[in-house]
């Protein structure tokens, strides 16, 4: 199918992409150019922490975008400030840099650490740079950060990698310690493993790491890209842990849909010498003033409970569902989590579910046998129902019991 008024067939190709053009999106929905709606539990991959174009975010970009969009990055602006002002006060972090990606922001992490190693040499080396990350980690698609992932195959893709990346396993304790040479400077792990099919790392694992890296004088940084603003009924996942990274990084529900990520450090760590970082857009008011906005809601009294009292009930609806239709179960915190199918169905359940009528359903299958729930936090207990009920009759089609 061609849709001649958009020209899609003048896009790059990056990845299979469905014969849809959304057009708009309020909450839990979006709608297609033919005027088909669907119920999205993808929401951008974790991004719109408030569903699809809240008023807050709407108010929000209005508003500033009266006043001014870049000043550039040479000079402060008041969004900016006022929105690192709200991530240290609620975090253990004392200085933030802000970017437009995800992966940028753990670039920046990358740069910072390996700085800092060399500010703070050890005995036996002048230049720490290495930073052990995990197998089957995701950490970004720029060359370093595709490096750093352990993501199968990525390791070839756009060969010679970005050295420096040696891979432990996750929540094996002795896989880090194993790998702890005088190079080290940190370990980077995501608290929680999205593309991996959402394996959450232990609290105990947690704990011992930072125990560890603080045994070795090595930084520890969480990738809280996927996992922070909420996501786990937290602000921040490693809060979930009571422990305090050295570096953490965001994006994704920081800025509600719009290019918004930090880089956070504590004050010790944050050694960036002037000329080491930057970017044209990075920090302007326009973006950080929705970040802003969308911070506010998610701190307002009981946003973050509800999180948690929603994310718990669908754990129970899913694991009703397994019982149902004989699956293996779900995992996961607050409202990321994954249903184990316990056979490859994963991507026939998700073109099922997006051709559903009158009303399609959006879903993920980072694995063929899993499917990935990353719903807009203030989602309701009935769009829940909607969904499970949805997945429960396409289950019944290709998996009878």
């Amino acid at each position: 199918m061609e849709f001649k008024q958009f020209n899609t067939d003048k896009l790059m190709y990056i990845t299979n992409r469905p014969p849809l053009v959304f057009t708009e999106g309020s909450g839990m929905f979006m709608t297609d150019n033919n005027g088909k709606r669907y119920l999205d539990f993808l929401q951008g991959w974790a991004v719109n922490a408030l569903g699809h174009s809240p008023q807050c975010i709407q108010d929000a970009l209005v508003a500033q975008s009266k006043k001014i969009l870049n000043p550039s990055p040479a000079f402060f602006n008041q969004p900016s400030a006022e929105l690192a002002g709200l991530l240290t006060e609620h975090s253990c972090f004392d200085r933030v840099f802000f970017t437009n990606s995800g992966a940028e922001a753990n670039e920046g992490a990358i740069k910072l650490a390996r700085k800092w190693g060399k500010k703070n040499p050890n005995a036996a080396n002048e230049n720490r740079y290495e930073i052990i990350t995990f197998n089957h980690s995701f950490h970004g698609r720029t060359l370093a950060t595709m490096s750093a992932s352990g993501k199968p195959g990525w390791d070839t893709i756009f060969a010679p990698q970005v050295p420096g990346f040696p891979k432990a396993e996750l929540n094996d304790l002795a896989s880090v310690q194993a790998l702890i040479n005088s190079r080290t400077v940190a370990v980077m792990l995501e608290p929680i493993q999205g593309e991996a099919g959402v394996i959450p790392a232990t609290r105990e694992f947690m704990q011992a790491l930072r125990q560890l890296t603080k045994q070795h004088g090595l930084l520890l940084i969480v990738d809280e890209v996927q996992t922070g603003f909420g996501r786990t009924g937290e602000l921040f996942a490693y809060q979930l842990s009571g422990i305090e990274p050295d570096i953490m990084t965001l994006g994704k529900g920081i800025g509600g849909g719009v290019p918004l990520a930090a880089l956070l450090a504590r004050e010790e760590i944050a050694c960036f010498e002037a000329g080491d970082q930057g970017g044209t857009y990075n920090g302007n008011p326009l973006m950080t003033a929705v970040g802003a906005a969308v911070m506010r809601e998610v701190l307002k009294p009981g946003f973050l409970p509800a999180v948690k009292e929603t994310g718990a009930y669908l754990s129970a609806e899913l694991l009703k569902l397994c019982a149902r239709h004989g699956l293996q179960g779900e995992r996961g915190e607050g409202l990321l989590r994954a249903l184990e199918l316990g056979c490859d169905i994963g991507a026939q359940i998700v073109d099922k579910a997006r051709e559903r009528n009158p009303i399609g359903l959006l879903l993920n299958a980072p694995r063929p046998n899993l499917l990935r729930f990353m719903p807009a936090l203030n989602v309701s207990k009935g769009e829940i129902d909607q969904m499970i009920a949805a997945l429960s009759e396409i289950l019944s089609e290709l998996k009878p019991v």
